[in-house]
């Protein structure tokens, strides 16, 4: 990989998911904390590549406390299968130090307006965050 130069780069990622969102269907519309990960990984990946510095892990932001305390804390437990083998998959990058994950308010949640349907004034202010 090259040396990194230039200014480093900080990564920050919005994940959330909507249990069966979908008022036809009842599916669920999701941007799960593994996917998150998994995206974060390839980008930190790319960027060293291209020789840009990073400037410390990625900092993943997420509206559910469970997901959170299960990703986070070694000690939780998990019931179900696919549930234990996504958060081990997060687990494992958290120790690493390639990403942290934090408490993101619903209200400031990025990633909403892509998996929730939202008024006008609640889309338009989360789009203002994300556009000039």
């Amino acid at each position: 990989m090259p040396k990194p130069l230039g200014k480093p780069v900080q990564i920050t990622a919005f994940v959330d998911s909507d249990h069966a969102g979908d008022k036809v269907t009842r599916r669920s519309r999701t941007a799960a904390i593994k996917v998150g990960f998994e995206i974060v990984e390839g980008l930190r990946y790319k960027l060293r590549m291209m020789g840009v510095p990073l400037d410390g892990p990625a900092h993943v932001k997420a509206d559910n406390m469970s997901v959170i305390k299960n990703s986070s804390i070694p000690e939780s437990t998990l019931k179900k299968k696919s549930n234990s083998v996504a958060y081990h998959y997060v687990r494992e990058r958290v120790a690493a130090g390639m990403a942290n994950i934090t408490y993101e308010s619903t209200e400031s949640n990025l990633a909403d307006m892509l998996t929730k349907i939202q008024n006008g004034p609640v889309r338009q202010r989360l789009v203002s965050k994300v556009l000039y």
